[in-house]
């Protein structure tokens, strides 16, 4: 059974940095694409960031670019969202997901190619 967990979420002020953790555990991690996803109040799921298996390859949605950084550790079953330069709009509840692939340096970017996901983790901005 695959489990993901997300940790470090919070409250931080605009212009803050704030990083995001999440483990998988169940199966072996590196055959896994992971990505981070976000969902605000009455908006639909979108993508943060995505690494390939090797964490060679990444994409990034439009709203984070230059800001958010998308890494993982394959030595510790984790992947992690570092967040830079926080603005009120980025409060939302943040997803981790895991995308079993055969391919070691594709970044998967579209929600329903997904097939396993966090609980999420609460992150706000104060103005």
């Amino acid at each position: 059974q695959v489990q993901l967990v997300e940790s470090g979420g919070g409250l931080v002020q605009a212009g803050a940095s704030l990083r995001v953790s999440c483990v998988v555990t169940g199966r072996t991690f590196n055959l896994f694409a992971m990505g981070w996803f976000r969902q605000a109040p009455g908006k639909e799921r979108e993508l943060v960031g995505a690494v390939s298996r090797t964490g060679s390859v990444t994409s990034y949605g439009d709203a984070v670019k230059g800001r958010f950084t998308i890494s993982r550790d394959n030595t510790k079953n984790t992947v992690y969202l570092q967040m830079n330069s926080l603005k009120p709009e980025d409060t939302a509840v943040y997803y981790c997901a895991a995308a079993p692939r055969s391919g070691w340096y594709s970044a998967v970017v579209g929600v329903d190619e997904y097939t396993y996901w966090g609980q999420g983790t609460q992150v706000t901005v104060s103005s």
